[in-house]
């Protein structure tokens, strides 16, 4: 044995793998990746300068034919001007300052209870899935998307 391997306890090293937490500890978690997700991709445009040259120049294409027909030109730049960057729940908040009485909006839509049962889909590619993760409890449905949801999402939300 060499002086870079250290000895350790493999059982210390086990329990650390398999920690398993809580109902209430799981939601809590749950809901904080549901408010990340939701404020994801909320900034400017990196690549829109470059969206609007092209929508500026005349690219050929397959479909165009040899005669040149006067067509109406779109004004993207007006379009991502009245586009606004807003979060979900900034959005939620406008939506209910501007909510009238008697119309179908997101706050009362309400759909009847199904008569069938509750599926489950997998966290990695979307098939249904039968088995939970014991660590976390999100689902998976087979051995690669357990390894793939080990590797890189299993306790891992960092928000």
């Amino acid at each position: 044995m060499g002086m870079s391997e250290k000895r350790g306890s493999s059982r210390i090293k086990d329990l650390s793998k398999n920690r398993v937490i809580d109902h209430e500890t799981r939601i809590k978690r749950q809901k904080r990746q549901l408010a990340s997700l939701e404020n994801d991709n909320f900034h400017e445009d990196p690549h829109q300068q470059m969206n609007l040259y092209v929508a500026k120049t005349k690219l050929p294409s397959f479909s165009d034919s040899m005669e040149s027909k006067k067509k109406r030109k779109l004004k993207l730049g007006d379009i991502f001007k009245h586009k606004a960057k807003r979060s979900f729940p900034a959005l939620l908040e406008e939506a209910q300052a501007e909510r009238k009485e008697n119309t179908p909006d997101y706050f009362n839509a309400v759909a009847p209870k199904s008569k069938l049962p509750e599926r489950h889909f997998c966290s990695v590619c979307g098939f249904i899935s039968s088995y939970t993760c014991v660590t976390c409890g999100v689902r998976y449905c087979c051995v690669s998307c357990l390894k793939t949801h080990k590797d890189t999402r299993c306790m891992k939300w960092i928000v």
